[in-house]
């Protein structure tokens, strides 16, 4: 969600080797999920680019699963949603891969091309190699662009396939979501990074006015996720507390997960576990059950 310094070495994006700093001591090891993470490796004959997509900039070259993996597993996140880099465009072939190798580890949320006429038989090959949502973003697409035809074909097959949609908005759009959720009851949704609420600095009461509007639907679930984007943007996050009592208030612990947004979230001077202990630390109104819900149960329910 935003821009990296490029940190290069031997051709490739080098993961900071000081693990310490990005593990607490009295972090215990458990079985967290994290419940979105985007990998990638520079463009080659296997794995090309979309052409639409020159890949990265200030972006690293690289973040591949075994740079997630070793961040990941030292502070106890065994499970991870992976979610489809734009660069690959619908050809979700590198995370379906890193999913072969780590069945038991990945799951992921794929782009499709809402305008084919076998998106459907698209979407089942997908949840057969542990697909298991589908993500949508706005991008260049105009006003309205939730409401067209082939979204809502695709938010109807998803409920037909148990499958969920996965959307990266803005405040603006969640009176449009709303409509689509009313339309669409049977369609899981996820709403990433807190619908981006606080992205430009402040955290408006309007718009987590109209988050929380959405928890009415009973199949949406909000990511808790990419602190390092929103507010003040600085760990250990904890101008984010209110936002996220707001939602606990309306959703209830068993519809919110948390996720990194790695590799983002590992630029220091944010890290890893600065973004996992602000949920295991750092909101006194949870519950031990609460904590297990938004780091392991509530992505388990969806997309394991």
């Amino acid at each position: 969600m935003q821009n990296w310094t490029r940190r290069q070495a031997l051709g490739g994006f080098v993961i900071a080797a000081n693990l310490a700093a990005q593990r607490p001591s009295n972090m215990p090891s458990e079985d967290y999920i994290d419940a979105h993470v985007h990998v990638w490796e520079p463009a080659n004959a296997s794995f090309p680019y979309d052409p639409a997509y020159d890949g990265p900039k200030e972006l690293p070259t690289t973040f591949t699963p075994s740079n997630l993996l070793s961040i990941a597993r030292p502070v106890g996140v065994k499970r991870i949603v992976l979610v489809q880099m734009s660069f690959y465009g619908t050809d979700n072939s590198y995370m379906l891969d890193a999913i072969r190798l780590h069945p038991s580890q990945f799951s992921g949320i794929a782009v499709v091309d809402r305008a084919s006429l076998s998106l459907g038989d698209e979407m089942s090959r997908l949840r057969t190699l542990g697909v298991r949502g589908f993500r949508i973003v706005q991008g260049s697409h105009p006003a309205g662009w939730l409401g067209m035809p082939d979204m809502r074909r695709l938010w109807s097959l998803a409920a037909e396939k148990q499958m969920a949609i996965c959307s990266l908005i803005n405040p603006a759009d969640l009176s449009s979501l709303d409509r689509m959720c009313a339309e669409f009851p049977d369609t899981t949704l996820t709403i990433d990074h807190i619908a981006r609420i606080g992205m430009a600095g402040r955290v408006r009461d309007v718009d987590v006015a109209s988050l929380c509007r959405l928890s009415r639907h009973q199949r949406v679930h909000v990511k808790v996720s990419a602190f390092y984007a929103l507010g003040k943007k600085l760990p250990p996050y904890s101008d984010l507390v209110p936002l996220i009592k707001a939602l606990y208030d309306s959703y209830g612990p068993q519809r919110l997960m948390w996720g990194s947004d790695s590799p983002y979230q590992v630029q220091s001077p944010h890290t890893y576990a600065a973004s996992l202990d602000l949920v295991r630390n750092g909101l006194p109104f949870l519950s031990p059950q609460d904590t297990d819900w938004l780091l392991r149960k509530s992505a388990q329910s969806v997309f394991f």
